[in-house]
């Protein structure tokens, strides 16, 4: 009898024993693809490249460069980036230089157009220009800014809903998108 139960009782531990192991490999199995899927999940993540410095050179010889504190690379198109603190510097051929401040951008690396939103800043020689949005435009040759616009040089201040300017000509156009409203200006004289 005491066979019998030396023998059931070397089965049980052996079936006891058989039970535990499978279990623990398969909890360190799942538990190594958890760490896999983790670190394909922070590679995905980890699209933010800091200190971001782009520049190019047009055909005509002005450059343009872009720099930000950080930067995001869009999950959905690679040729884009979201940019926070932004700062951009346009070196017109025989010309000034303009500089742009921003909180934020959506910089396209492919033709490097670039939006810039929230606490926009303007400057070229003694104008100032602040406003919430700008779309500014290589391939157009233009910056067309908007929400808020109020444009400032020695003379005057004005208050309006768009200014576009041709970086070409230098041409600058100012005009409301309710024609039933006016320009604001204020003479500082």
């Amino acid at each position: 009898m005491n066979k019998r139960i030396i023998l059931l009782t070397l089965i049980l531990l052996l079936i006891f024993f058989g039970i535990f192991f499978y279990f623990k490999k398969s909890v360190n199995e799942n538990k190594k693809e958890a760490e896999i899927i983790k670190t394909e999940e922070d590679f995905s993540a980890s699209n933010i490249i800091e200190n971001v410095e782009y520049s190019s050179k047009d055909t005509r010889g002005n450059e343009y460069i872009v720099r930000a504190k950080e930067g995001e690379i869009d999950n959905n198109n690679n040729e884009v980036i979201f940019l926070d603190n932004v700062t951009a510097l346009i070196n017109l051929n025989n010309s000034n230089k303009i500089l742009i401040t921003a909180d934020y951008g959506k910089y396209n690396i492919s033709n490097f157009d670039t939006i810039f939103s929230k606490n926009v800043n303007i400057e070229y020689l003694d104008k100032r220009i602040k406003s919430e949005y700008l779309d500014f435009s290589i391939l157009r040759n233009s910056m067309i800014i908007s929400k808020d616009v109020v444009y400032s040089d020695l003379e005057n201040i004005l208050k309006t809903d768009v200014v576009k300017i041709n970086l070409e000509t230098r041409d600058i156009n100012f005009f409301m998108l309710d024609k039933k409203n006016k320009i604001k200006i204020i003479n500082q004289r």
